[in-house]
C-alpha cells in the first residue's frame, strides 16, 4: 500500500480530538496553527479555547484593542504572533470585506502567514494541494526516504518540499497534511519513536537499515546570548510606574523601567543610567531578589534583578497604576509579580 494510503488509514482510526477540527472554518483554523507555533499542544488548546471564547469571529478579533489581545496571550510568549494576528484580522475585515483568502498565494500576502501556515490553511479548508512542511513532517520524510539532507537549510527545504508534494494523495489534502502532524506527535516522535508498532515501519528506510535516530539532520546550532535586565520599581503611595515597550521581542508590552546590558552592572552604573534616563539626581536603590530571577528563550539567557527606588520621583509621562494586571507583561515580569508581588502590594 501506498504511503499516503497508509497514514489516512492510520489517521481515521488514531485521530486527535482537538477543537479546532470541528470547523472547517479558516477563521479558527488560523488562529489554531498560529497559536501552535512554539506551543505544546495541551497548552496550545487551553488558549484556542480561551481566545476563541474571547475573539469568537473575524470581526470580534478585529474590532478589539491590542492591548486585550496581548493580554490574552501571556504566558505564551512570542507575541509577535499576537500582533500580526490582531493587524490580519483588522486587514481582512476592512481591506478584503471580511473575505478570507482561499489560495496558498494569497494567503501568504497576509502579515504572520509563512509557508506551513498558508499550505495548513489552504488545504484544511479549501482542500487545495499543498504540503505542510513542519518539524513532524520534516523528521517523517527524512526518515521514510533515509534524506539526510539538513532541514535547516534553504536548498535541502525545496527537497523535502518536492518530496511532500510528490507523495501527497489525490484528495483529503487537509486529513493527510493533518495525518502527518498527529503521526509526527504520537508515532514518530523526536525521541522514543514507536518503530516496533508503527504501521509505517515497512516502508521506512531508516527503521530498515537503524538509522532513525540519526534523523532528521541539523547542521546549525543555535547562538544563544546572555543578557542582563536591571528593573527599577519607582513607587508613589501605592502605585507603581510602567512603561510601553516600543521595541524588540516584547514590543507593545508593559514592564518595569529596566536597562539592559551584556554584562552585570554594578550599582554606581545603574544609579547614572536611571539618573540620566529620568532627569534625577542620584538615587537610593535597595535590591529585592538577592539571586537573579531566569527566564530563557530560544536565543536568548535572561538573568534579571529588580531594584526599590526610595527615592520620589516625578515623571510627567508615563503611567503609575496598583493594577498590574490589566496591563499585558511578559512572563519574565510574572516570574517577579508571583514571587515578590505580595511582599511589595503589586497584583
Amino acid at each position: 500500500m501506498d504511503f499516503n494510503k497508509l497514514i489516512l488509514k492510520w489517521y481515521d482510526k488514531n485521530k486527535r480530538n482537538l477543537p479546532w477540527r470541528k470547523t472547517k472554518n479558516p477563521y479558527n483554523i488560523w488562529i489554531s496553527e498560529i497559536i501552535l507555533q512554539q506551543t505544546r499542544m495541551q497548552q496550545g488548546v487551553l488558549y484556542y479555547n480561551k481566545f476563541i471564547s474571547r475573539f469568537p469571529n473575524l470581526k470580534s478579533l478585529a474590532k478589539s484593542d491590542e492591548k486585550d489581545v496581548l493580554l490574552l496571550w501571556q504566558g505564551l510568549g512570542y507575541y509577535s504572533r499576537a500582533r500580526n494576528l490582531h493587524s490580519t484580522a483588522k486587514y481582512i475585515y476592512n481591506e478584503l470585506d471580511s473575505d478570507f483568502p482561499e489560495t496558498y498565494e494569497n494567503l501568504l500576502k497576509l502579515k504572520g502567514i509563512g509557508d506551513y501556515t498558508a499550505s495548513a490553511i489552504a488545504s484544511i479548508c479549501f482542500e487545495k494541494k499543498h504540503p505542510v512542511l513542519d518539524g513532524n513532517v520534516f523528521r517523517i520524510i527524512s526518515r521514510i526516504f533515509e534524506i539526510y539532507n539538513p532541514i535547516d537549510v534553504s536548498e535541502s527545504r525545496k527537497i523535502f518540499k518536492k518530496k511532500a508534494l510528490d507523495i501527497m494523495p489525490k484528495k483529503r489534502f487537509g486529513d493527510y497534511n493533518q495525518a502527518l502532524m498527529d503521526f509526527g506527535s504520537i508515532v514518530c516522535k523526536p525521541v522514543s519513536p514507536l518503530c516496533t508498532s508503527c504501521e509505517i515501519s515497512s516502508l521506512c528506510v531508516a527503521f530498515r537499515k537503524n538509522t532513525v535516530t540519526k534523523l532528521p539532520v541539523k547542521s546549525k546550532k543555535i547562538k544563544v546570548k546572555k543578557l542582563f535586565f536591571d528593573y527599577f520599581l519607582i513607587r508613589n503611595n501605592k502605585k507603581y510606574f510602567i512603561e510601553r515597550i516600543n521595541e524588540g521581542i516584547w514590543k507593545n508590552l508593559y514592564q518595569f523601567p529596566a536597562h539592559t546590558s551584556k554584562t552585570k552592572k554594578n550599582k554606581k552604573t545603574l544609579n547614572k543610567f536611571f539618573s540620566k534616563k529620568f532627569l534625577h539626581d542620584s538615587i537610593e536603590m535597595e535590591l529585592i531578589n538577592s539571586e537573579f530571577i531566569e527566564h530563557n528563550l530560544s536565543h536568548i539567557k535572561i538573568k534579571s534583578r529588580f531594584w526599590l527606588v526610595s527615592n520620589k520621583i516625578n515623571i510627567k509621562d508615563g503611567i503609575f497604576t496598583e493594577m498590574l494586571d490589566q496591563y499585558p507583561m511578559s512572563k519574565l515580569m510574572h516570574k517577579f509579580i508571583e514571587k515578590y508581588g505580595s511582599k511589595l502590594s503589586i497584583s
